[in-house]
């Protein structure tokens, strides 16, 4: 297993990298990726970054100025990808892949070298450590995509993920520029209409079983329809925030009959031991699985 002079020895040697992010992308994943662009374009570095799906509009800001360029990748760099299949539509890259950043305990490597710490917060807490170890200066922008990534993987510092560790990476970002109070604004204190809309949804159609310590929602295509893609964030959080539940998750509709759950986890529930039943995995109080069939079953 690689560590972070493995990747900042790696990097350093390496030019025309392409940057991954999965699929249905995080504010962790995107957070990495933005603030290690930024840093290596700095270092004179020509970089490209794909996801298989759109970056969601409140994301955007985090790649704003990066002059990405067009080329035929010579090195392949994940972040945040504890799975190939998690790069959805660009899986044919995971056995390309070079250097896996990642947090997850559960990681299933599949690059050439992985590096990963599953004791951290978030992927951005590694990158805000490489960055400096690359002799790249972290900026008040890379700050900015640093705390975004933090800020959304320990839920505004609420979840048991956020270490003493996560707390010091975040006031050195806010030393650097970090911009907190206006991010905590855009991640945690603005809801869409639709939003909105998709709440009253939530608290009405939520089911209750084992006793009140399990609640699941159902995000169909109809649900989806309404309120779109983008207000989706954030809705396995809210489940999970009734009194007396455990565990709190969606069953987010896909194509085919394919069912994306999103678990979140109290103790002594562990998200990550009932989703790996299912293939899947994550940390205790998040992770994820897919499963296929009819929605009744």
């Amino acid at each position: 297993m690689a560590n972070l002079e493995d990747a900042a020895r790696f990097l350093r040697g390496a030019d025309k990298i392409l940057i991954l992010s999965h699929r249905s992308p995080d504010g962790d994943t995107l957070g990495c990726a933005s603030a290690l662009s930024r840093a290596l374009i700095a270092l004179g570095k020509s970089v490209m970054f794909r996801c298989a799906d759109p970056v969601p509009p409140k994301f955007t800001y985090l790649f704003e100025g990066i002059e990405y360029g067009e080329f035929e990748p010579e090195h392949i760099v994940t972040v945040d990808v504890a799975d190939k299949t998690l790069l959805g539509s660009l899986e044919p890259y995971g056995d390309k892949t070079d250097f896996a950043i990642d947090h997850h305990a559960s990681c299933r490597p599949f690059a050439k070298e992985t590096w990963v710490e599953g004791t951290a917060g978030a992927a951005c807490e590694l990158i805000a450590r490489l960055i400096p170890a690359l002799g790249a200066e972290i900026t008040p922008k890379i700050a900015d995509c640093l705390y975004t990534g933090i800020s959304t993987d320990t839920g505004c510092f609420r979840y048991p993920n956020a270490s003493a560790n996560t707390y010091r990476i975040a006031a050195d970002l806010l030393e650097h520029g970090a911009n907190a109070a206006e991010i905590n604004r855009l991640m945690f204190d603005t809801k869409s209409r639709a939003a909105v809309a998709l709440l009253k949804r939530l608290y009405g159609d939520m089911e209750f079983h084992c006793d009140g310590k399990c609640a699941v929602f159902c995000l169909t295509n109809d649900v989806i329809a309404e309120t779109g893609e983008d207000d989706l964030d954030g809705v396995s959080a809210m489940v999970r925030q009734v009194e007396g539940v455990l565990l709190g998750f969606t069953l987010r509709e896909r194509e085919g009959n394919v069912w994306k759950v999103s678990m979140r986890a109290t103790d002594p529930a562990d998200a990550s031991v009932v989703c790996a039943k299912f293939g899947g995995g994550g940390h205790k109080g998040a992770a994820g699985c897919s499963l296929t069939g009819e929605l009744e079953n």
